[in-house]
Order: C-alpha cells, then sequence, then structure tokens
C-alpha cells in the first residue's frame, strides 16, 4: 500500500509500506494492506512504519492530525512531525 505523511510544510514521507501503526484518540491501531477505508483523527505520539514484513521500521514523533485510508492509499496529516529513532 501506499503511505503519504504530510505537514503544512512539507512532505515527510511517501512510498510504498507493509503497514503504519498510529496513535488514535481512543488508541492505538494499525492498518495493513488492502485495510477498509477509513477517517480517524491522532493525538500526539509515535507514528511506526512498517516498511517491510521484516523489522525495518522509521517512526516519527507527530503533534497531532488525521488520518484518511481510502483504495490501498494511507494519507497522515499532522500538525508538526520529526523522525526519531
Amino acid at each position: 500500500m501506499t503511505l503519504e505523511i504530510l505537514t503544512p510544510e512539507r512532505k515527510l514521507f511517501s512510498g510504498e509500506v507493509y503497514g503504519v501503526q498510529m496513535p488514535g484518540i481512543s488508541g492505538s491501531f494499525e492498518v495493513l494492506d488492502k485495510h477498509a477505508p477509513l477517517v480517524s483523527a491522532l493525538k500526539a505520539g509515535k507514528v511506526k512504519v512498517l516498511r517491510d514484513k521484516q523489522s525495518h521500521t522509521t517512526s516519527y514523533q507527530i503533534q497531532g492530525g488525521f488520518v484518511e485510508v481510502l483504495n490501498n492509499k494511507v494519507t497522515v496529516l499532522v500538525e508538526g512531525a520529526a523522525e526519531v529513532d
């Protein structure tokens, strides 16, 4: 599936991924390939990008925002974010 992480200033990430874990306002959740359509608010926390089925990941600390899942594309719109280890 395709993932884009966008801030008002720039595009932080764009590419094909295995999945993504996000901090929803009601708790953390994960989106994998062919997920049902979804729109959700995100609270401040960590977005973990699963690049493949192995343990290759990239994480971003976000300040909150929204996510949309539609047609195997995940778009994460956040107020601010920074890559973390």
